[in-house]
C-alpha cells in the first residue's frame, strides 16, 4: 500500500490503519515502520466485529496461501517474524467514500489474503 502512496494522494484517498493491539505495541509499530497514516487502536475490536472480521480457522491461518506468501517474502530476503498478537484475528480492507458508502469490503481469509492495491485503485477511479 505504501508503494502507492502518491497515487492514493492524487486520488484524494485518506488511509487509516486499524489495530487491535494495545497502545504501546501500536506505538512501537508506528515507530518501527515510520507509519505516516493515522493508526486507530481498537482493543475491543468493535470495528473488526462491525465489518465481520472475526476469528480465522486453522486452514485459513496455515493453508497454502499463507505458506506461499511466506516463501515469497523469504525469496525477497525477509524472514517471517514471530507473531506477537492474536494470530486468529482476521484482517481486511474497507473502502468508504466521502459520503459514507462502502465501496469495498474485503474480509481476509488469512494473513496472506489482501486485495491487490491496483484493484483498489481501479475501484476508486471508477467511483471518482
Amino acid at each position: 500500500m505504501r508503494r502507492h502512496e502518491k497515487e492514493l494522494d492524487r486520488l484524494g484517498v485518506k488511509v487509516v490503519v486499524v489495530t487491535f493491539e494495545q497502545i504501546f505495541p501500536a506505538l512501537a509499530y508506528v515507530k518501527k515502520t515510520s507509519l505516516q497514516w493515522p493508526l486507530l487502536v481498537d482493543e475491543k475490536r468493535s470495528l473488526y466485529r462491525a465489518y465481520g472480521m472475526l476469528n480465522a480457522g486453522l486452514l485459513d491461518l496455515w493453508g497454502p496461501a499463507t505458506w506461499w506468501a511466506y516463501m515469497k517474502e523469504m525469496a525477497r530476503g525477509r524472514l517471517p517474524k514471530k507473531p506477537t498478537g492474536d494470530v486468529n484475528q482476521r484482517g481486511g480492507d474497507v473502502l468508504v467514500d466521502p459520503s459514507g458508502i462502502i465501496r469495498l469490503h474485503h474480509v481476509g481469509k488469512g494473513p496472506a489474503d489482501r486485495p491487490p492495491v491496483a484493484s483498489i485503485l481501479r475501484r476508486i477511479e471508477k467511483v471518482g
